[in-house]
């Protein structure tokens, strides 16, 4: 055993012994405080994993390599970053506590070094492939900064592997050439409720061959592999290697006796074996069956050293959940704690003296020694490993001549004016879409800039002479990444792209395109990307029932609503071409802001919302042609049309009705304005631009308001101050109804709200507005019914 082993193995049991202290600690602190234990155990994952982290960071990594680490071994992760000085004992002490380390690794919540956020099951595995195609996507630019390559590493649950995102992910990265990427899964056979099926390591390993992974199976230790080597250790291999998985964890919690009485009953011979078995005590016993493969920090070190290519790599580590703890091998470990008791016991079994439980170097044989050799740890050596990177400036918003355009080609136009720019704004912009990159007018700018790929891939329909609008072809040099039909990836990839600044030191704009209502398909990921902080924009198009000729498949109702309640991420909707201009040219420069802070901290106090913290933001858009106004560009139309909301038509001092609108239902509005003008007195056309913005500053101005700011005023209090107290307001979009029905809380008027609730069907768009009730008509009725005053004429053009 060489002396970096042995410091490995102390290593390993430090941090065994730091992880299942912390989350016992944790336990015991929500004992105290709330009188019942509410903190998940995770101590039996935390030892199923601590050998694999222990090779891997200590003997393995570089600076420049990246991890997702496992959810459940969050206690371990901040064990070792409290060994390493990254984290302070008092983090650690208040674990899963207001303001502590985090159940699971947090970019945004924890103060150490995380590199992808870990908790929804699958995705900071697959975050990891599509962080590697970032990597080559920013070597193959000139502009980019020479780094050394890094492995992205996902350290992964053998039950992450019934996620379905781990399978898109799989076929899409063997699409892109994936390469230098890790997962090493923690086999350890049992999930939540119970122990997984029989040969499922056969499974994983024809799926990862058939994506061209190589495949290292860990399966054995050293002190196995010794054991094989003597006489009748054949036979005890071969025991080993049929024993069901149920009954190898039953006999790892009962411990040595029970190994010997079950493997004498069944392979014991009165000769070799029986000698094999009979020259080790139970408890030599009981280590040498325990001696799996991803239990073993030399196999671990000696295999991750092996790895001399940069071919994708799965190590398929087999382990025991519970490993070296009273709890190693039961069934109900997954989210068992060690009592009193067993914690005393296991106290006593590490060595560790009371008192000494938070002590870095206690049971260390040589402190110093130790303590220069993680000193010169590769991984550790310089520190945090978190970049910054300078903003890139926007040029102004880009104005377009059309006089009846969509939305979805005025964005496509937008981008193409970009690329034909070339800007320093318009080369860190990359684009990707799930096979709908035509549909969501990316086409022009795919054409200008080309799709990325590490080889020069030539447009075969070009050079055949075929004539197609598409000018397509594969280069390093491109900026649309082309991705299949699976949202989970889509949403991946923007998070990756949008760490590339934290990732990788270099700033990119990703730009993804969706159908809208497939938004939700990709949800999860979405919510995932946000919460690590990735920076992007997301563009929902076509949406609505407006979409009328598809049907109710691809007619988006709820998505305002994931815009107006994801954290993270600021939704928009314009009607016109100059608000898209506008919010277009702002998102560019708010993915990029970086300023930190809770809600409070840093706020704007015109608007009271943490702008300078800066986030994504979803542009929700439409393929309905609309008639466009006159260029507006004032400093302020700019700035209402960023807050949320701006008086298309303002309404005078005895205002009775006020129609506010988002998106697309403009025409519907100003026609009912119109009509209704002649019986109603100073009627008030409210264009909103962004319900989420709107609600956000409201909500933050009330709770600025409980701090002691009096004056705090929201945008939406501004708007709607001046309305008289019986005005009725009237809300009107084509997507759910709630996305504007709050604002008649903001001063207390009485509020119609219409929208869409149910699934659409084709038909024209006249007659899905008439159907769904979000046309003039309908908006001229609910007036003439739910307000006094003269009768209002139904009659609409």
């Amino acid at each position: 055993m060489t002396d970096d082993i042995v410091r490995l193995k102390e290593i390993e049991q430090r941090l065994l012994w730091l992880s299942c202290w912390t989350i016992h600690h944790a336990n015991h602190l929500r004992l105290k405080e709330d009188g019942d234990v509410k903190v998940g155990g995770h101590q039996a994952s935390c030892a199923s994993m601590v050998s694999i982290m222990t090779a891997l960071y200590f003997d393995c990594l570089r600076p420049e390599d990246r991890v997702a680490v496992k959810p459940h071994a969050s206690p371990l992760f901040h064990a070792m970053q409290y060994m390493m000085g990254n984290l302070s004992r008092e983090k650690l002490e208040n674990f899963r506590s207001f303001g502590g380390a985090q159940s699971y690794p947090s970019r945004t919540k924890d103060h150490d070094d995380v590199d992808f956020s870990t908790g929804s099951v699958g995705l900071g595995v697959a975050v990891t492939a599509f962080a590697s195609i970032v990597q080559d996507y920013l070597a193959a630019k000139p502009w980019a900064k020479n780094k050394p390559d890094g492995r992205m590493i996902a350290l992964v649950g053998d039950a992450e592997l019934d996620e379905g995102n781990i399978y898109e992910c799989l076929q899409e990265c063997w699409k892109h050439d994936l390469r230098n990427t890790w997962w090493i899964i923690d086999y350890n056979r049992q999930s939540l409720d119970g122990v997984v099926r029989e040969g499922l390591w056969q499974r994983i390993e024809a799926i990862f061959g058939a994506f061209g992974w190589h495949v290292v199976r860990l399966k054995y230790g050293v002190k196995q592999r010794s054991a094989f080597a003597e006489p009748g250790g054949e036979a005890l291999r071969g025991w080993i290697d049929t024993c069901p998985n149920q009954l190898y964890s039953a006999l790892t919690f009962q411990g040595g006796a029970a190994w010997r009485k079950r493997l004498m009953d069944d392979i014991g011979d009165g000769g070799q074996v029986s000698k094999l078995l009979d020259s080790r005590t139970d408890s030599e016993l009981a280590e040498l069956m325990n001696n799996l493969g991803g239990q073993c920090v030399e196999t671990l070190s000696e295999a991750f050293a092996a790895i001399d290519h940069d071919r994708p790599t799965v190590f398929l580590a087999y382990t025991i959940k519970g490993w070296g703890t009273p709890l190693a091998g039961h069934k109900d470990n997954h989210a068992g704690l060690m009592n009193i008791a067993q914690m005393a016991e296991f106290q006593t079994a590490m060595g560790v003296s009371q008192g000494a439980e938070w002590a870095v170097m206690e049971t260390i044989s040589d402190p110093v020694l130790l303590q220069s050799w993680l000193d010169k740890s590769a991984f550790f050596t310089k520190g945090p490993r978190s970049y910054e990177a300078p903003k890139i400036t926007t040029d102004g918003p880009v104005y377009l001549a059309d006089a009846k355009q969509s939305t979805q080609a005025g964005f496509g136009k937008i981008l193409d004016h970009l690329a034909k720019s070339g800007t320093s704004l318009s080369e860190r912009i990359v684009t990707t879409s799930p096979d709908v990159t035509v549909s969501t007018n990316l086409g022009a700018w795919v054409n200008r800039t080309g799709l990325f790929a590490r080889d020069h891939q030539s447009d075969t329909f070009r050079d055949e002479n075929i004539p197609s609008t598409q000018k397509w072809q594969f280069s390093p040099a491109g900026q649309h990444i082309e991705l299949g039909i699976a949202e989970m990836n889509l949403f991946l990839m923007l998070g990756a792209a949008g760490l590339s600044h934290s990732l990788f030191g270099e700033r990119l704009l990703p730009v993804g395109t969706v159908y809208d209502p497939f938004i939700a398909r990709g949800l999860d990921a979405l919510n995932y990307a946000c919460y690590m902080d990735a920076r992007f924009m997301i563009v929902g198009t076509p949406s609505g029932v407006s979409l009328a000729h598809e049907g109710g498949a691809h007619q988006s109702i709820g998505t305002p609503l994931i815009g107006l309640s994801q954290d993270g991420l600021a939704a928009f909707e314009p009607a016109y071409l100059d608000e898209l201009s506008i919010i277009t040219d702002w998102a560019f420069d708010y993915m990029q802001r970086s300023g930190h802070g809770d809600a409070g901290d840093v706020v704007d106090e015109r608007t009271w919302l943490r702008d300078e913290t800066g986030g994504s933001v979803y542009l929700r858009l439409s393929t309905v042609v609309l008639e466009q106004p006159a260029r507006r560009d004032s400093e302020i139309f700019c700035q209402d049309v960023i807050d949320g909301a701006y008086w298309l038509r303002e309404p005078g001092p005895n205002c009775e009705v006020v129609i506010a609108y988002q998106g697309v239902v403009a025409t519907e509005a100003i026609e009912a304005a119109g009509i209704i003008g002649n019986a109603r007195r100073d009627i008030g056309v409210l264009a909103v631009t962004s319900a989420d913005r709107l609600n956000a500053g409201w909500h933050a101005a009330v709770r600025m308001r409980k701090r002691g700011h009096g004056g705090a005023t929201s945008h939406a209090e501004r708007l709607l101050s001046a309305l008289p107290p019986h005005c009725l307001l009237i809300t009107v979009i084509d997507g759910h109804p709630a996305t504007l029905a709050w604002l008649g809380s903001v001063k207390g008027h009485r509020t119609v709200p219409l929208g869409v609730e149910h699934f659409g069907q084709t038909g024209s768009l006249k007659d899905l507005y008439r159907h769904f009730g979000i046309d003039a008509k309908s908006i001229v009725s609910a007036v003439h019914e739910l307000s006094v005053g003269r009768p209002v004429s139904l009659m609409t053009g």
